[in-house]
Formats: structure tokens, sequence, C-alpha cells
């Protein structure tokens, strides 16, 4: 079974600039060190290729939003 690389897209991203737009979340089956906080697709599909593992982009969760409570 080849391994895994779960990534997720940054949560302060804005479109256009010229900053990596992933973080890779988890590593599993692999043996990998990251040393990088956010990376480029670019980047994470060379990672995947070089240690045979596949990349799994993890879904976004439901919006929720805080609900103040009055004291």
């Amino acid at each position: 079974m080849p391994g895994k690389l779960f990534y997720r897209q940054r949560r302060k991203y804005v479109d256009g600039s010229k900053t990596p737009r992933y973080q890779l979340a988890a590593v599993f089956g692999v043996d990998l060190k990251v040393c990088g906080k956010h990376l480029r697709m670019s980047e994470l599909k060379f990672l995947a290729e070089e240690v045979g593992a596949e990349l799994v982009e993890l879904p976004r969760g439901p919006k929720h939003q805080d609900k103040g409570t009055d004291d």
C-alpha cells in the first residue's frame, strides 16, 4: 500500500498573492520529515512522487459561527 500525504488549503490565503497556498497536515506510511510550514502544489506533487505516496486533500468542515454568551 502506498503512503499518503494529507494536505489542506491555508486558512489565511489571499488570491493572487505569491505565497504558498497549502499546508501539509499528516503523513501516513512513508518515512518523511517536512521542514516547511506552507507548500506550493508543485512541491507537494514532487514530494509525493519521490516517496511514492498519494496526495489526499482534506475536506473543509462546516463553517460554524461563534455564539456569544450574554453574562
